[in-house]
């Protein structure tokens, strides 16, 4: 069952990717964000009232959300500044780091699949690196990917305290209330860098942003639900959840009518090795 929802997670991620693309058209990176998670909190505030913790788990939750946020925010930044096509096959790299610092810190083992899977998945890195450079140039081009690199490794460590915070915690628990401190986190960070840089811009709405909230809520449910399920295995989820660069690249090339394909689709195929590598081996 816990497959199925990882399954359904990585969907619900690849339209979310879109949506979420398509809102920035309108406004800025981090008035997206602070409006996708807001109206995800409100989505989730039932669960306030269903589920509660004692403050320790509260405070475990805020450090969770100080990394989602600092994920998310990078990664916005990165997906206004590079093509979807670039940012999304990078961002499916993050379950290979997950797999080796499952090695280093948690004493896992590799076979020789889950070796061929990493090795697969660093040379599709270098690949869509190669591939992106043609798309963008100049300082916006290297911010891009210093922001898709600090999307990463947040996302990374990230996803090795969900495997030790949902042994203790309810999935609709850890949902709703980090949601809710992220939202609380974002909108301090827009607060303070309107006031910093005194902008004028005003937030334009959009219906595309309650979209983009509902299929973050409906991905991130199908993820906790199935990392909670007993016997499911992180390494796994975290892999099959990035088959979600599958609808990112179907519609970056159809919609967005991005270029530069041939390398990234070599790229991608090389990722998509890698995962089965892993899923064979694991």
């Amino acid at each position: 069952m816990w497959l199925w929802l990882a399954l359904l997670s990585a969907l619900l991620l690849g339209f979310y990717d879109i949506a979420k693309k398509q809102a920035l058209a309108k406004n800025g990176p981090i008035e997206v964000l602070f409006a996708a998670t807001a109206i995800s909190t409100i989505l989730l505030s039932p669960c306030f009232f269903l589920y509660s913790g004692p403050w320790m788990h509260h405070l475990m939750l805020m450090a969770k959300a100080v990394l989602v946020s600092a994920s998310w925010i990078s990664g916005m930044y990165a997906l206004k500044l590079l093509p979807i096509t670039t940012v999304s096959p990078l961002k499916a790299t993050r379950p290979f780091f997950v797999v080796l610092l499952s090695l280093l810190i948690f004493g896992e083992k590799l076979n020789a699949l889950q070796y061929a899977g990493v090795a697969l998945a660093l040379a599709s890195i270098a690949l869509t690196s190669f591939s992106g450079r043609r798309d963008t140039a100049g300082s916006g081009s290297r911010a891009g990917y210093v922001a898709i690199g600090v999307s990463i490794a947040a996302g990374v460590a990230s996803a090795l305290y969900d495997k030790h915070i949902m042994v203790q915690m309810h999935p609709l628990f850890v949902q709703s209330w980090t949601n809710l401190y992220i939202t609380a986190i974002v909108g301090l960070y827009l607060l303070i860098m309107r006031g910093v840089s005194r902008s004028s811009a005003k937030f334009r709405w959009d219906w595309v942003l309650l979209g983009t909230a509902v299929l973050i809520t409906g991905a991130d449910m199908a993820y906790f639900f199935a990392l909670g399920s007993k016997g499911a295995l992180l390494s796994v989820i975290s892999i099959v959840r990035r088959a979600s660069v599958l609808v990112t690249f179907v519609f970056g090339a159809l919609i967005f009518k991005e270029k530069n394909l041939g390398g990234k689709a070599l790229a991608l195929l090389m990722l998509l090795g890698g995962m089965v590598c892993l899923m064979l081996g694991t």
